[in-house]
């Protein structure tokens, strides 16, 4: 894992992925500010009532970090740059100028060599004097004299804002620490939008530490490691997505440990952290690890081990369940989460089957009108019969078949477009009586003229079509096969053969099984009470085998299951054509 035992690198894989605007490696400045309108300086000193997030970590926590980012003794340390970018009062600075003072002693050097070795920040003048002095006592406990450990612990920690700071651009072997959890809308307007203005993956309603990801990547050099532990939600939620696309572009994720019931922190918090150790360089292999409340300083100390010699078989202990996959999850799509064994099986199919939509079948959503107590009615009578088109909704389908409600849709567009309401009477009546609400909507106000559209045009000839329809929320994968009589809601999310062969009862069976269940559960978001997402996005990475691939006792079993709506029937025949034997826990 460490290049610098010599241990081999996993080869480059291709990364399908379009990265985030911003300038090309060789181009990037970390000095700021002179092209900002607002007077703020970085090293202000900010109320000391203020939140600045600052949650400390546990020892035994910060040795596994600098285990598994390589800040080891056996290296030269001296002759390295390592970053802390919040030092607070030295939880991760003085484990590190421990591991620094024992590498000058095994190579030989003085510590004053190891002058630019550290680098650590914070926003704090009163952390900054308490790491400083802390600092100061460990060299002094380790013989430095006085004025040397004066100026090591001067240099080392500076008082200014990482993500602000008019440093030169540096390159980092290391970058490691435990950056402050805050919402940009809870800090003062004039910085957070500096740091909008820095940070380009800080959007929507990120976390500041989307930030210090981000300036911490672009301090590594070649071949650099960070380490964080942090709050993971950046890797699923949508305020990371530009975060993780520039992870996806330039980086290799090393390793990723789950610690929600973990107690890693000097104070309790509910901040669902992980450790993650992200490399600048192409992706190879990748740990995943999870944890629970059990693990702790010696389930730590076999995580390193494990980690550090890249033991080829999957970890078990008490506390903590590991294994290594082939490659991390190059996409700006939410990464996966799930148990080890779980991940390592999903790595595997991913590179063995083809993604759904490859095989010729095609995702889609349902309509969403913006009124649906305008436009969807069980009143025939309220517009033309050309005008009424038969909806499916999600209660129709929890039989398994489909039992139709008696829904239709006030269908206001034809092949061409947005129907002419001079040419129906009937409907350009019924739409005058609710234009009020028709017209205050989002899409009405943006349409003057045209306020009569729907959110969404209706797909010409998907009615007709024979199509799957899958609930967007519900406990398990649930496909309904509509044989081409409805028009799918918004809550239905909809797939139908685009130029193949499929036979949707088939491609039903293998949907239906459990195989098809955990690639759902592994990317969804998972809502409370356990209910699963059904969205395109997530439909859309379920992998499946090619249908001309499938012999016809296979093709019978799965429609015979999918009719008798059999999960165990389905998920036997699924683990036979994917060739697993049982899906982990």
């Amino acid at each position: 894992m460490f290049e610098s035992t010599g241990a081999p690198v996993a080869p480059p894989r291709p990364q399908p992925v379009k990265p985030y605007n911003r300038k090309p490696r060789h181009q990037r400045q970390l000095s700021l500010l002179g092209h900002l309108e607002f007077p703020l300086s970085s090293t202000q000193q900010p109320d000391p009532l203020d939140n600045h997030g600052e949650v400390f970590t546990r020892r035994w926590v910060v040795e596994l970090i600098l285990d598994m980012v390589g800040y080891n003794a056996d290296d030269v340390l001296p002759d390295r740059l390592a970053v802390e970018p919040a030092c607070g009062h030295g939880a991760f600075l003085l484990p590190m100028i421990e591991r620094l003072v024992a590498s000058c002693e095994l190579h030989g050097r003085p510590i004053s060599d190891a002058i630019d070795a550290i680098r650590a920040y914070d926003l704090l003048s009163a952390n900054v004097a308490a790491a400083r002095s802390a600092a100061g006592e460990l060299l002094a406990r380790h013989g430095v004299d006085p004025a040397t450990a004066r100026k090591l612990a001067e240099t080392w920690i500076v008082q200014d804002d990482f993500l602000l700071s008019e440093r030169e651009e540096i390159a980092a072997d290391f970058v490691v620490g435990n950056p402050p959890y805050i919402r940009l809308e809870d800090i003062p307007a004039a910085r957070s939008n500096a740091y909008r203005e820095k940070c380009p993956t800080m959007g929507g309603r990120a976390d500041i530490f989307v930030g210090f990801y981000e300036q911490g990547l672009l301090s590594l050099k070649p071949g650099g490691r960070l380490a964080y532990i942090c709050a993971d939600r950046w890797m699923r939620n949508a305020y990371g997505k530009a975060l993780r696309g520039l992870v996806a572009a330039d980086y290799a994720v090393e390793a990723a440990i789950t610690m929600h019931e973990v107690d890693a922190f000097e104070e309790q918090v509910a901040a669902y952290p992980a450790i993650t150790v992200i490399r600048a360089g192409a992706q190879g292999r990748a740990a995943i690890a999870d944890t629970t409340r059990e693990f702790g300083e010696n389930a730590a100390a076999e995580l390193s081990r494990w980690y550090r010699h890249e033991s080829s078989e999957p970890l078990h202990l008490p506390g903590i369940s590991a294994a290594w996959l082939n490659h991390w999850f190059t996409t700006q799509a939410g990464w996966p989460t799930g148990s080890p064994d779980r991940l390592a099986l999903i790595v595997d199919l991913e590179e063995r089957f083809p993604l759904l939509e490859e095989t010729g079948a095609k995702v889609g959503i349902g309509l969403a009108s913006g009124a649906d107590e305008v436009y969807v009615t069980t009143d025939r009578s309220v517009a033309e019969k050309a005008r009424m088109l038969p909806m499916v909704k999600r209660e129709d389908l929890s039989s398994g078949v489909v039992v139709w409600s008696g829904h239709y849709l006030v269908n206001p567009w034809d092949e061409k477009g947005l129907v002419d309401l001079a040419k129906y009477r009937v409907l350009a009546a019924y739409f005058q009586k609710h234009w009020d609400v028709l017209s205050a909507r989002n899409v009405g106000r943006r349409n003057p003229g045209r306020e009569h559209r729907t959110i969404d045009r209706v797909i010409e000839g998907l009615q007709q079509r024979p199509k799957l329809l899958l609930p967007d929320m519900s406990r398990r994968i649930w496909p309904v096969l509509d044989k081409g009589e409805y028009y799918p809601h918004h809550n239905l999310y909809w797939i139908h053969e685009d130029e193949s062969d499929w036979d949707l009862e088939v491609l039903g069976g293998l949907l239906l099984s459990d195989i098809a269940e955990l690639f759902i559960s592994t990317y969804c978001v998972r809502m409370r009470g356990g209910t699963l997402r059904f969205q395109a996005q997530y439909l859309r990475r379920i992998r499946v085998p090619r249908y001309n691939t499938l012999g016809t006792e296979d093709r019978d079993s799965l429609r015979a299951a999918f009719r008798a709506r059999d999960v165990d029937a389905a998920t036997k025949v699924a683990l036979r054509l994917y060739g697993v034997a049982e899906i982990p826990s």
